[in-house]
């Protein structure tokens, strides 16, 4: 939760104003406002807001706000992190499903390649925060749950920590992950702003701050990141039916970052690796860790194209991955 920080509100007001659309301003949906510190904010900047909060103490003053403006906010009780949950039958509030929330928004699905249909703002929640990315990943790639609707982008609080893996280059130790290919593959990331952990309410009881420990990476902050789907994403041979491959592929190749690439194609039983590989100029000693996130698109496309991965073993793997994910 926030607590009330005029800078900080006058840049999140700043910073979501801005973005990739070009059109009609996209609907906000601002996830767990709480007393509603920055929800103010940004209706006086005349935003459209859509807040989703889950903790019922906070509801009867959204409501009352909600009440006294003319359709500028709309109130729902949910929690955004328990969106399109994995279970059979009947969703129980504060869990929701996007295609419920977006018709209560009153949003439609747009094209690909057309602007910003929603802004989404939140912080992550620190517990689950690795699993929400993976989460938000998967549905990204596969165009499920918000991303049905379009490109929609996301303007959240994450670690400092987390920050620097989504941003990392090619050969940093430790922060050179799966998670950063895939994320630099699928969308623009943008630091809008860093804020000091204080200015959030995540006191201990004893006073002091609950701050996850890192001792390999700086956290001593949180980061707005605005996260902007590519509208080329689905260009070449990637496409949602496939990225799960995809996804498969970049986890196996960085699973181990220090072997060679030809290593993991030989696992793979591709046999003519060397050859794939001279053909886009990759180095047939290079280490997977040293790979960029494009190349390992151009990889991926290359083999789509060959046919190799079609009626392999390599499709069981996926499958296997992805529910393990799940």
């Amino acid at each position: 939760r926030f607590i009330a920080c005029p800078k900080l509100a006058r840049t999140v007001r700043r910073c979501l104003q801005g973005g990739a659309s070009r059109g009609p301003q996209p609907v906000l949906l601002e996830c767990a406002p709480g007393p509603g510190v920055l929800t103010r904010t940004l209706l006086n900047a005349g935003v459209r807001v859509v807040a989703l909060e889950s903790n019922s103490v906070f509801l009867p003053n959204l409501q009352s706000l909600e009440n006294s403006l003319d359709g500028q906010l709309k109130v729902i009780y949910g929690d955004f992190f328990r969106l399109d949950p994995l279970v059979t039958g009947t969703v129980k509030p504060p869990a929701v499903c996007s295609d419920k929330l977006f018709e209560t928004m009153g949003v439609a699905a747009v094209p690909w390649r057309a602007d910003v249909p929603v802004k989404i703002f939140g912080i992550l929640p620190q517990k689950k925060e690795r699993n929400t990315l993976w989460r938000l990943l998967f549905a990204l790639y596969e165009c499920s749950s918000i991303y049905r609707y379009g490109r929609v982008e996301l303007n959240i609080f994450i670690s400092e920590k987390e920050y620097k893996v989504l941003t990392a280059k090619p050969g940093e130790v430790r922060a050179y992950q799966a998670l950063t290919v895939l994320w630099q593959v699928g969308c623009e990331i943008e630091l809008l702003h860093m804020e000091p952990w204080s200015s959030f309410v995540t006191n201990l009881k004893n006073g002091g701050l609950a701050v996850p420990k890192s001792t390999w990476l700086p956290n001593e902050h949180l980061c707005l990141v605005r996260l902007t789907p590519q509208q080329n994403l689905f260009t070449g041979g990637l496409e949602p039916t496939n990225s799960s491959t995809f996804i498969f592929m970049v986890k196996q190749c960085l699973a181990k970052p220090r072997s060679r690439l030809t290593d993991r194609l030989n696992s793979w039983s591709l046999d003519n690796g060397g050859k794939l590989l001279r053909e886009l100029e990759i180095p047939k000693n290079a280490e997977t860790r040293h790979l960029y996130p494009e190349d390992y698109r151009r990889l991926f496309e290359a083999l789509q194209n060959s046919n190799m991965f079609t009626e392999t073993w390599f499709h069981d793997e996926v499958l296997e991955s992805i529910r393990n994910i799940n």
